[in-house]
């Protein structure tokens, strides 16, 4: 036998074994999927109307488990997509669940939204971060997906300003690294206007500075509608993700721009239903203090005091009076916690009032 009829012999045995393992896939995914639809049944007999089929704790421990266990030669970030694709699908069989999120297509809040929740997932593009805000808490969609915080240009005001009204809760974040392009109608215009996002603007200031210093820079809801207006605009380029160029025909004429290389943004689920602990979790509150001497520094001392490790603090206007401000933190932990619960208690001795806006998940971070 010659090495060429040995190769082809070789070859024509492992595809076969993959047939033979895809067919096995395919069985054991149907079986999964019919399981799920044999929860969905038990929670609506117990529940009835009131039945919750979205656990993000639940989906958050599955995926932190196969990590785990996983020993390649798929990487772990492969590995928790082909699942989280796989519960996508499975949950859409429960409940077909729809998100907010800010629009319109093609922003990187889609791209997180998907990210989150998989592709199964019926997204629903909003204009404000506000109108996100909006259909949740009016019920007519289950989950919103918003900004809150970018790597280089820092926390998105306009969402903390939300919570200061609402009653959403926090129920998970997500984090994706962004890598910003410059996009027009055609790449042999002169370029007068540019629109993108106010913060990809500063995400991407030294190269626009080099580049197009003369350009107006019009800022807009998202960088989906920054390319969006780019498209009906000849003298006009848009910042944005390289699926808003495909969506709206434009030509990417610059790859990658922002002046940071590991630039990355967060991203906050909020919902109407708490989430249970899931053994990695954050927790968010909002907190309004005496107009004081001290006063934050009694805020965070009981986090010294009791070893909790906060990974944010934020200032907002209360917009209930001149130089009145009310400070976000997130920190580790679940607000279940008994931990967590003295810490609570402590630094509600000390202000005004303290709003817990939510315990949840931490980002699955995998490499």
């Amino acid at each position: 036998m010659t090495d060429a009829v040995a190769s082809q012999e070789a070859l024509k045995a492992l595809r076969a074994q993959i047939d033979g393992l895809d067919e096995q896939l395919l069985t054991l995914i149907n079986q999964r999927a019919a399981c799920a639809q044999q929860v969905a049944d038990v929670k609506q007999a117990e529940a009835g109307d009131a039945a919750v089929f979205y656990r993000p704790e639940r989906e958050a421990q599955v995926l932190r488990s196969l990590i785990e266990r996983n020993h390649g030669p798929l990487s772990h970030d492969k590995v928790a997509l082909i699942f989280r694709q796989i519960m996508s699908a499975c949950l859409a069989l429960e409940a077909p669940m729809k998100v907010a999120y800010l629009g319109p297509e093609g922003t990187f809040t889609q791209q997180a939204t998907l990210k989150h929740f998989g592709d199964a997932v019926n997204g629903q593009p909003h204009v404000t971060v506000d109108d996100v805000f909006r259909e949740v808490a009016a019920e007519n969609c289950h989950y919103g997906v918003v900004p809150v915080e970018n790597s280089t240009e820092g926390v998105v005001s306009h969402t903390l300003d939300n919570f200061l009204t609402s009653s959403l809760l926090i129920c998970g974040e997500c984090e994706l690294k962004v890598q910003q392009h410059f996009m027009a109608a055609s790449s042999d215009r002169s370029i007068k206007r540019i629109y993108a996002h106010q913060q990809t603007f500063g995400q991407c200031r030294r190269w626009l500075d080099v580049h197009y210093p003369d350009a107006e820079r019009i800022v807009t809801s998202s960088n989906g509608a920054a390319a969006k207006q780019a498209k009906d605009d000849p003298e006009a380029g848009a910042i944005a993700a390289e699926v808003a160029a495909n969506l709206y025909g434009l030509t990417v004429i610059a790859r990658q721009i922002e002046d940071l290389s590991d630039n990355t943004t967060r991203f906050l689920v909020v919902g109407r239903e708490p989430v249970g602990p899931s053994g990695s979790d954050k927790t968010s509150i909002m907190i309004s203090t005496h107009n004081r001497p001290g006063a934050l520094f009694r805020v965070l001392e009981p986090f010294h005091r009791h070893e909790i490790s906060m990974t944010s603090i934020e200032t907002r206007p209360s917009k209930q009076g001149m130089w009145s401000y009310v400070f976000f933190i997130d920190f580790d932990g679940h607000s279940s916690d008994p931990k967590i619960r003295q810490l609570l208690n402590d630094v509600d001795q000390d202000v005004l009032e303290i709003k817990v806006l939510g315990s949840y998940p931490r980002a699955l971070k995998v490499s």
